[in-house]
């Protein structure tokens, strides 16, 4: 078992965390016929990515895997939440008080995690982009500082909200100019949907695809479901490992991938919509998305009003009908839902509170 995907940060479509792993030996035997995993990594969105794919053709799983990789770049680049982009060009619109006609792909992206942002009670709000410029997070690299005071305070009473995008038809635009999309906790997921629609159209049936630590399944690696590992947010090593079965997917919220200290205080990229300030009630939080639509959308996008909900963690998850979650809360317990338990292994003990 090895790492791969840790997560990155919310740099364009960058997002988060939990370290998740894949149970699996590729290998790449030219001439064998027999099913196999063919696995390849690489690194859009600002974090690492890897599709592995459990196929008896290794010229299917090639060119399917390179299909994926290429879907990656193109929204990486589409979507970007500070370099020249479609996303970009609509922010700079807003700003001016102006609507922009967008794709057809980018307004139904918006409708949809505006939706998600009102179930979340608006604690899931891509709109806050200009708060995460901020905190200095739109950038690859960033400093140990606060933001400055004053124009904290400037932004608190501006108040930017999804709520305040108004999408008609392609025509996008917004009842307060302080609204600047950021889609970071949103298209990770996105990218995991799309990746599985590639690769069902080009027959592939079984697959395990992960986009910084949001993992989605297809099929089942031969007689045996994928099998995926949790790493404990402090740390090192596989806290717990469960199967992943079809049509699943995983997301993560978490402080220690993107992050600065500064006083002794850890500062993470997950920021509250309702004080403005990262969270600190809470290490890490997975969500599990049983299969449904836009499940990889779903799975990216409730793990943050989960997070920043804190202790109110459980009530956050049913407003999406979740069962299967897991939190590390700051003081390193860890809960999880009576559905999610049932199926995890912990290699080593681990106390752990469960929750109905």
């Amino acid at each position: 078992m090895r790492p791969i995907g840790a997560g990155g940060g919310r740099g364009g479509l960058a997002g988060f965390v939990f370290a998740l792993l894949i149970c699996c030996c590729a290998c790449f035997l030219a001439g064998c016929e027999r099913e196999r995993v063919f696995q390849r990594e690489g690194y859009v969105f600002g974090t690492r990515v890897d599709v592995a794919l459990y196929t008896d053709d290794p010229r299917l799983a090639d060119a399917a895997i390179a299909a994926v990789l290429r879907e990656f770049d193109r929204l990486h680049g589409t979507y970007h939440a500070w370099k020249p982009s479609e996303l970009t060009a609509l922010n700079e619109a807003l700003a001016q008080g102006r609507s922009r006609e967008v794709s057809p792909e980018l307004a139904e992206m918006l409708r949809h995690a505006q939706s998600l942002s009102e179930t979340g009670g608006g604690l899931f709000d891509p709109a806050i982009g200009a708060l995460v410029e901020l905190w200095g997070f739109h950038t690859d690299t960033f400093e140990p500082a606060r933001p400055d005071p004053a124009a904290l305070v400037a932004l608190k009473i501006a108040r930017p909200r999804m709520s305040e995008l108004v999408i008609e038809g392609r025509l996008v635009s917004s009842r307060n100019p302080a609204v600047r999309i950021d889609l970071g906790g949103y298209a990770k997921g996105y990218a995991l949907d799309l990746a599985a629609a590639i690769l069902r159209e080009r027959g592939i049936q079984s697959a395990l695809i992960n986009v910084g630590g949001n993992i989605m399944a297809l099929g089942s690696k031969g007689k045996q479901p994928w099998r995926v590992g949790i790493q404990h947010p402090r740390q090192p090593g596989v806290m717990a490992t469960m199967p992943l079965y079809d049509g699943e997917a995983i997301g993560t919220s978490g402080d220690y991938q993107r992050y600065f200290e500064l006083d002794g205080v850890r500062y993470s990229h997950i920021l509250d919509p309702r004080t403005f300030e990262p969270a600190h009630d809470t290490q890490a939080m997975t969500v599990l998305v049983t299969p449904r639509p836009h499940v990889g959308a779903l799975s990216d996008a409730a793990s943050k009003p989960a997070y920043l909900a804190g202790n109110a963690w459980r009530e956050q998850i049913r407003h999406f009908e979740i069962e299967h979650a897991l939190r590390v809360a700051a003081d390193g317990q860890v809960e999880v839902t009576r559905a999610l338990r049932a199926r995890l292994e912990f290699p080593e003990p681990v106390k752990v509170r469960v929750i109905d």
